[in-house]
């Protein structure tokens, strides 16, 4: 890898001849995955704070150590245990100064009852997770005639103070990005990816050619919007489609809460301690991650449908749409699902956590009234899962299966030490974590 030679036009073929999987020895191999897993999340984290003109010199350089440790094949399995953890400690510096990027730039997030109805205008749907592009969407189809709305992992963007003084922002539309192909169909305006989650349409798609990308994104036969060289983007093309558009199809009516971001749940911090202490709330559950297509994931809303009535379920991610619009209730006027954001803002979980600890005057995290019940699918749930692990939180839950690029060894290395655990039935794992 570090004597690779040969221009973009070769990359395919050379990556057969480089990489992790030449490691012969699994353990290895299974940490060194471990670390670039982690490594591809927290430079997708440190880009989105890029975009908004944010970026620590200390975080790049430790992603070129940490790419140059993995490569040369000089460490023990000891070495890389560390190199793995101490890449969930930069999980946690990355996530802060995306935090800070996103607050400083669009204020912090606050409680939103969020309108997953639909307007009557032709709109436009925009998915992913970069706020920078958000900003500049609603900027240009303000006066347009063309309503936005967010998609997915861009739903959290309702809850940022910036984005509520546009009228034309409506609200979110649809769920977690696996069932775009249906959801797009009924959409009928122009859809713009600013990251990941493309789901490849079928031949017979009718919205093929109303998907836009930027960004990182991109499909063959999608339309890609470039930047100029200060980052300004020209999104007309995708303006004037949607006025030839019809507005989108109603799938859904009423409204979703949201914008528990650590700010805010802070500022609820007497109130929350007073719930816990009087026993009002006996357990807060971290349901965050990744949600995905695969019948397994179905558990995650059976879990949340049998959490007991005096449990608070702390979620981010796209794993949210599994239970944010089941009647759950609240406890004393605080929701029993308080959505902090997107999957990058499980940062604000570890920031109440934190504080959580200091206001009960605990002298460990792991003593709160906080258990975790992860959803992982990709790069971005691995940094999350690290970050977590680097703060000293154990006994997280990590489903539908645990990461097949862990070895057995290095599975039980954060079975014994972390209490990292597998998921097991509904039944099991209500009576496990909520004693």
């Amino acid at each position: 890898a570090v004597t690779m030679q040969g221009g973009p036009d070769e990359y395919d073929r050379l990556a057969l001849g480089v990489g992790i999987l030449r490691e012969t020895n699994e353990d290895l191999r299974s940490l060194k995955e471990l670390t670039i897993y982690g490594l591809k999340g927290l430079a997708a984290y440190a880009e989105h704070a890029g975009r908004l003109g944010y970026e620590d010199d200390e975080i790049n350089a430790f992603v070129e150590r940490a790419l140059h440790d993995v490569t040369m094949g000089l460490l023990s399995a000891d070495e890389l245990t560390a190199l793995v953890l101490e890449t969930g400690s930069f999980g946690v510096k990355v996530m802060a100064l995306l935090d800070k990027a996103n607050t400083e730039s669009f204020g912090h997030p606050e409680i939103t009852e969020v309108n997953i109805g639909v307007g009557n205008r032709p709109g436009i749907l925009i998915s992913g997770h970069d706020l920078k592009d958000m900003e500049m969407l609603l900027e240009q189809t303000e006066g347009t005639g063309i309503d936005v709305y967010t998609h997915s992992e861009m739903l959290p963007a309702n809850y940022y103070p910036k984005f509520k003084k546009y009228k034309h922002f409506i609200g979110n539309y649809g769920n977690a990005w696996w069932k775009q192909r249906e959801e797009f169909e009924t959409f009928n305006g122009p859809i713009l990816f600013t990251t990941n989650c493309i789901v490849p349409p079928t031949a017979g798609a009718s919205y093929r050619d109303r998907v836009y990308t930027t960004n990182a994104a991109g499909y063959p036969g999608f339309k890609y919007i470039e930047s100029d060289a200060a980052g300004h983007k020209d999104f007309s093309e995708i303006i004037a489609m949607a006025k030839t558009c019809q507005p989108p199809t109603a799938i859904e009516s009423g409204s979703i809460i949201g914008g528990f971001a650590h700010h805010q749940v802070l500022s609820m911090a007497d109130k929350v301690v007073e719930a816990v202490s009087s026993g009002a709330i006996r357990k807060f559950v971290v349901m965050s991650g990744c949600d995905g297509r695969q019948k397994g994931r179905s558990y995650f809303t059976e879990f949340a449908e049998a959490l007991p009535s005096d449990t608070v379920i702390l979620t981010s991610g796209c794993a949210k749409f599994r239970y944010n619009k089941l009647p759950l209730g609240d406890i004393g006027g605080i929701p029993r699902v308080l959505d902090a954001g997107q999957c990058n803002d499980s940062y604000s979980l570890a920031v109440i956590a934190l504080k959580l600890k200091e206001v009960m005057g605990l002298d460990d995290i792991n003593k709160l009234p906080i258990v975790y019940n992860i959803a992982w699918y990709e790069q971005k749930a691995v940094i999350v899962l690290l970050a977590l692990l680097s703060l000293g939180i154990k006994n997280i839950h990590v489903g539908p299966t645990l990461p097949a690029f862990l070895s057995p060894n290095v599975a039980k290395v954060l079975i014994d030490n972390f209490g990292i655990a597998g998921i097991g039935t509904v039944e099991e794992d209500i009576k496990t974590l909520i004693a």
